[in-house]
């Protein structure tokens, strides 16, 4: 699209027919965090090419709620640069992080209005947390498997419980006299799928356990993962296929569009070309800074005495996906709660049955050994979450207690993994005083 054609279609808010498609609320949720932009002065620059980098920079730079955190990015290069204390980098890299993981998601609803619903919807099923796969891949590359179990069991945890909880919770407070209820056939969906992951995490880290010849090194529990892994790749494939083409209805959001009071219309903003350019950079920059979180999350774990399992399951989701919460935030306060659901429970089905077996497949590719066996304690917070957010949908219905509970789910966890730096020292201390003792 030229500047003159998107420009018409901004300034008039109308969307021509041939690039209306359905959205999703997994592609809706940027956009609750997205600003009209004033063209005026720019429509005056006489050089076309001038011009058009200028409307780029206003859509792209400027057109989020949240543009105010991106001069972390230069300064997160910076600090890396010059040799500033790791956590600096650490900190920056993260809050960098949050506004260009909303502009991937700006920038692919972008072209997905050039590609036709099909190719759109894939666009978005398989990039809408592109920013996850791409740290767990720079996490993977540094040998640090731990961390890369760590970030995507985080995102699970906080999408099912943080997100929906304060979403529900909010939810409620707000609309207290009216009635809040939505499609549980969506949810139902993200339940069974999420019930199928738990399974296969679950199993692998049962398989030591079970009678019959035994695990050597782990190559039973190793083989099991990979397995399943492949099984829940074919299943998020035919979720896909449910989701786009066969029951494409349960998850469309055409009928919420009145959220977009006071957000840009669903018409592109900028042209195909443009829109693949910037994609491009912002990916590149989303590498960039997954590299520094993954080459000082320790250092940062050692300074501020914080675990690294804290700061791989908590802060790390928390602050990477920030604009992905408020959306649905934003929405719940609305009382669309079919689209928080479709943020929320979607995400988590996005990154349990798509990103951890590709993980574990791309890891398998590389040589090396990452299964889906997290842990007793990291299992047991998966299925017990997972099982909570599944009952507390089941019924169609809601009201801030739900939500208060999800929360209270998420406070204990956090709680958990934020004493257990605090148990490993106790246990240090304690074996080195028996060591002296000995002497």
């Amino acid at each position: 699209m030229d500047f003159e054609q998107g420009t018409s279609i901004l300034q008039n808010g109308v969307v021509k027919g041939s690039l209306r498609h359905a959205r999703t609320a997994h592609n809706m949720s940027s956009s609750s965090l997205r600003k009209k932009s004033d063209l005026t002065l720019i429509s005056k620059v006489r050089l076309g090419c001038l011009r058009q980098l200028l409307v780029n920079l206003q859509e792209v730079i400027f057109g989020t709620r949240i543009w105010i955190l991106f001069p972390a990015v230069p300064l997160a290069v910076l600090a890396d640069s010059f040799g500033f204390a790791r956590p600096w980098v650490f900190v920056l890299s993260l809050l960098g992080l949050a506004p260009l993981a909303e502009r991937l998601s700006f920038l692919t609803e972008q072209i997905s209005h050039f590609t036709g619903h099909t190719v759109g919807g894939l666009l978005n099923a398989t990039c809408g947390n592109a920013t996850e796969l791409i740290v767990a891949v720079f996490a993977l590359s540094k040998d640090k498997i731990k961390l890369v179990k760590y970030s995507l069991l985080g995102s699970v945890l906080s999408n099912l419980l943080l997100v929906l909880g304060t979403s529900l919770f909010l939810s409620g407070i707000v609309n207290l006299n009216k009635e809040q209820t939505y499609d549980r056939r969506q949810a139902e969906v993200n339940s069974h799928m999420l019930l199928l992951a738990l399974l296969c995490h679950s199993l692998p880290m049962l398989f030591p356990y079970a009678g019959g010849s035994a695990d050597v090194g782990g190559a039973g529990s190793l083989r099991l993962s990979r397995a399943g892994s492949i099984i829940m790749l074919v299943a998020y494939v035919a979720y896909l296929i449910f989701h786009l083409w066969t029951h494409r209805r349960l998850f469309e959001a055409d009928k919420e569009l009145d959220v977009y009071d006071d957000v840009v219309e669903e018409g592109p903003v900028i042209g195909k070309w443009s829109a693949i350019a910037w994609l491009v950079v912002v990916t590149l920059l989303i590498a960039l800074l997954s590299e520094y979180v993954v080459a000082t999350i320790e250092d940062a774990s050692e300074t501020w005495g914080l675990s690294v399992a804290f700061l791989g399951i908590i802060l790390l989701p928390l602050v990477g996906n920030a604009a992905e919460h408020a959306g649905a935030v934003i929405f719940a306060y609305k009382n669309k709660l079919d689209l928080t659901l479709g943020v929320a429970s979607g995400s988590a089905t996005q990154i349990a049955m798509f990103v951890v077996p590709l993980c574990v497949i791309v890891a398998w590719v590389l040589g090396m050994n990452m299964d889906l066996n997290f842990n007793i304690l990291e299992t047991a917070s998966l299925a017990l979450s997972i099982l909570a957010s599944s009952s507390i949908l089941q019924d169609g219905t809601s009201h801030y207690m739900k939500g208060l509970i999800l929360l209270l789910f998420y406070l204990v966890i956090a709680t958990c993994f934020f004493l257990i730096n605090d148990e490993v020292t106790i246990n240090n201390l304690g074996w080195s005083r028996v060591r002296l003792k000995q002497q």
